[in-house]
């Protein structure tokens, strides 16, 4: 579990293809590794990841074809900046929001306004998530912990103040470029409870058996 609080920005030092996976290597800046053990949780542009190796500068991690395909990894390279959050501990202040680490699909940058010290983004987001973005609601944008301010459609605006701009890569976001996303855990989990009864049906993709044959008159 995350908050959505960046503690460092780390760059890829290495990207090594493993069959379908990727082992990923990641160089830290500031962030304090003397508590990091194997098999520990860190958030790397918003997904979580199992260290299977580090010291006090890097970790690696290995990175599953499932992840590849809902997040952006699929576009890093060496050299690329990533927001970096350890997970979370009990004794820790909750500063941002309940972040799994589990990203949802990628949104595209389509258009950045700076306003005084203020930069408004405004972000499309894959029309599966839309319903799940709410104005003055809660979202999670490459690991960071943002609030909506506005909603058009599938389209969301963020107002990002300097702070955010300085110690996170938003400050490097261009027109064009892809980000992580993860709408909040609690939509998430109300969309299927609001199912009832029907969640427990099978979502199969065809939805075609013999009772749907006979109950639409194939079947005599």
């Amino acid at each position: 579990m995350f908050t959505g609080i960046i503690e460092d920005v780390g760059h890829i030092a290495k990207l090594q293809p493993t069959g379908d996976d990727i082992r990923l290597t990641v160089n830290v800046n500031k962030m304090d590794m003397s508590d990091v053990a194997l098999g520990d949780s860190i958030a790397t542009n918003g997904v979580c990841l199992t260290v299977v190796d580090f010291s006090s500068k890097h970790y690696s991690v290995d990175v599953s074809h499932e992840t590849i395909k809902r997040s952006g990894f699929a576009d890093y390279a060496v050299g690329d900046k990533v927001n970096l959050e350890k997970a979370m501990q009990a004794s820790s202040r909750f500063g941002g929001h309940i972040v799994s680490g589990h990203v949802d699909g990628v949104g595209k940058i389509i258009s950045l306004t700076q306003i005084d010290r203020w930069l408004e983004a405004w972000i499309q987001a894959p029309d599966a998530l839309a319903k799940y973005i709410s104005e003055k609601g809660s979202i999670t944008v490459d690991g960071v912990s943002l609030t909506v301010n506005d909603v058009d459609g599938g389209k969301f605006m963020l107002t990002l103040i300097p702070h955010t701009l300085q110690e996170t890569i938003i400050g490097s976001y261009r027109v064009g470029s892809k980000v992580n996303l993860e709408v909040d855990l609690i939509a998430r989990y109300l969309e299927r409870l609001m199912m009832g009864d029907k969640a427990a049906q099978s979502t199969s993709k065809s939805g075609i058996d013999l009772k749907f044959l006979a109950e639409n008159g194939y079947l005599k």
